[in-house]
């Protein structure tokens, strides 16, 4: 049963991943990669929430959401592919910005989804 609910949510967090990636980046004329910083900061956001409701969200929707969907939203690959091009390309100020603003978003979006989480279930 766990391995069709990580199939399930990984059919749908792959596709949206890639669609809000392409959505975002091209709303922005810049090299900084806006799309993967933001699927990875709101997939870092969901976990949080998962991660805060433990005792009140079942082991289903947490293999569905954080396992299938958030293991394919997210993708720590494309950052440090992105990150590695960009100074390939001379961007080393876009570079270290990357790196340093998705792992301090990452982490504050993961801390706030458990305190929302704690909030709806005390």
């Amino acid at each position: 049963m766990s391995f069709l609910l990580v199939a399930l949510g990984a059919a749908v967090g792959a596709p949206l991943r890639y669609m809000v990636d392409r959505a975002v980046q091209a709303r922005h004329d810049s090299l900084f990669p806006w799309g993967t910083f933001a699927v990875n900061v709101t997939g870092s956001l969901i976990l949080g929430v998962l991660i805060g409701g433990a005792d009140a969200v079942p082991s289903t929707l947490a293999t569905l959401l954080g396992t299938g969907f958030c293991g394919t939203l997210t993708t720590y690959s494309t950052f440090g592919f992105e990150t590695i091009r960009l100074i390939e390309d001379r961007a080393g100020f876009y570079a270290l910005t990357n790196a340093a603003a998705s792992i301090v978003a990452g982490l504050g979006a993961a801390f706030i989804g458990i305190v929302i989480a704690e909030a709806i279930w005390p």
